[in-house]
């Protein structure tokens, strides 16, 4: 026998990325590293090495007279979640311009649902607060009305692997329009002062990225730093930064044209195939969300210390507590598919139609899980470190984790049932 026939194979770089790049591409698998980072986080910030997980969360670095002197937790919730927020809002655009979103009845429900999965949170909280007389409670009236995308995204990939792709874009175009309505709410109300100045300094980087991708421009050492400068200028006005992401992301253009496009391929005659830039962009750093930023997103922010039986009972006692549970759990679903239900009987929405009803309530129980927006307005409501902002985490964590665990379960049950429908039907 030769020696080379004895050698085992060894795999070139490039078919080692091509694995790693159609791993990362898996909702699947983003959901599982997702939730694995938040058990993790979990477990250390109440056990022994909560110390340790707090003082890394917690250690501050940057540069301060630019205003992003950050803790390791804010690096993660503001800066790498930006770039998963600027993914999501290719996503959306793509959506929006050439898929599921280009018809305006579809594209007005999820948009007009995501009002209501904000309302009746915020008036259940209210009803909780004003019930209990309990002063200063009423100022986190807000904390209940945030979707988090990434955790919604990661429940819906790791049940919902036979739900129809429509779900996803529902849910998606929900939760980006939820949360601009929850930063827009904290630039209104929390926020006591407003830097309109870089604000207006932000356009100036953005229109520069805009002009560069809609000539084609694809070089990352031209598109990163401008990227950058466009968040750290959001970061400075005062407005949550993810939202740079999103701006970003709806600036690059879908549709494969002269002037932008990306070779994808070549046919069997070898005729070149072309890709918009959004669709290029969208599959080179959604790798690096999935694998990276979004898991270390979820390690940072899902520390919640518990306090132990003590803590834990004094919290189900706070009307905070329970009125951010009963919004995220039951507001949230309320709101969603009451919503959809009315206005689909309308001539002017339409609702997809490989979409059932029990799609949309268990997605309206994912939708309540709310985490890192959720956690800003609580801390902006009752200050850090607080009596009143420990609760404000367990009611989160509790809230967003019966909501995940309902919301997974009705749609893992409709997950089945498709399965078995497709097996039946081939």
């Amino acid at each position: 026998m030769s020696q080379s026939s004895q050698t085992p194979s060894r795999l070139a770089p490039h078919e080692i990325w091509r694995g790693v790049h159609a791993t990362a591409q898996s909702d699947a698998v983003g959901g599982a590293l997702l939730l694995g980072a938040t058990v993790v986080a979990l477990v250390l910030a109440n056990s022994g090495l909560a110390d340790l997980y707090t003082s890394v969360r917690d250690f501050t670095l940057g540069p301060h007279a630019v205003h992003l002197d950050l803790t390791v937790g804010e690096w993660a919730a503001d800066g790498l979640l930006a770039i998963f927020f600027f993914v999501v809002g290719l996503e959306l655009k793509e959506e929006f311009v050439a898929g599921k979103l280009r018809n305006p009845r579809q594209a007005a429900l999820p948009i007009a649902a995501a009002f209501g999965g904000v309302a009746v949170p915020a008036l259940i909280f209210t009803a909780i607060a004003l019930a209990s007389d309990s002063e200063g409670a009423l100022r986190g009236w807000a904390i209940p009305t945030a979707t988090d995308i990434a955790f919604a995204v990661a429940v819906l990939a790791v049940v919902g692997r036979f739900l129809p792709p429509a779900l996803r874009v529902f849910l998606l175009t929900l939760a980006i329009v939820d949360d601009f309505i929850a930063i827009t709410i904290i630039a209104i109300v929390y926020t006591e002062g407003l830097q309109l100045q870089w604000l207006l300094l932000a356009l100036v980087p953005l229109a520069l990225f805009a002009v560069l991708v809609q000539r084609g421009v694809i070089s990352w050492w031209l598109l990163v730093p401008l990227g950058v400068l466009t968040w750290a200028l959001v970061h400075a006005s005062g407005i949550h930064a993810t939202v740079a992401g999103v701006l970003l992301g709806f600036t690059v253009p879908v549709v494969a044209s002269e002037r932008a496009r990306v070779l994808a391929s070549t046919d069997e005659d070898g005729t070149p195939v072309y890709d918009g830039i959004a669709a290029h962009l969208a599959d080179q750093w959604g790798v690096f969300t999935t694998l990276i930023a979004v898991p270390v997103f979820a390690f940072f922010s899902a520390g919640v210390t518990v306090g132990g039986l003590d803590g834990f009972r004094a919290a189900l006692q706070d009307p905070i507590t329970l009125g951010i549970i009963a919004g995220l759990f039951i507001g949230k679903p309320i709101g969603i598919t009451t919503t959809t239900y009315v206005l689909s009987r309308l001539p002017a929405f339409q609702l997809d139609e490989s979409l059932r009803w029990p799609d949309i309530i268990g997605m309206g129980f994912v939708a309540g899980v709310g985490f890192t927006v959720s956690l800003l307005v609580g801390e902006l409501s009752y200050g850090a470190a607080s009596v009143a902002d420990e609760h404000v985490k367990i009611g989160v964590l509790l809230g967003s984790l019966v909501s995940a665990l309902v919301g997974g379960a009705l749609l893992a049950m409709r997950s089945r049932r498709a399965q078995r429908a497709g097996a039946t039907a081939a």
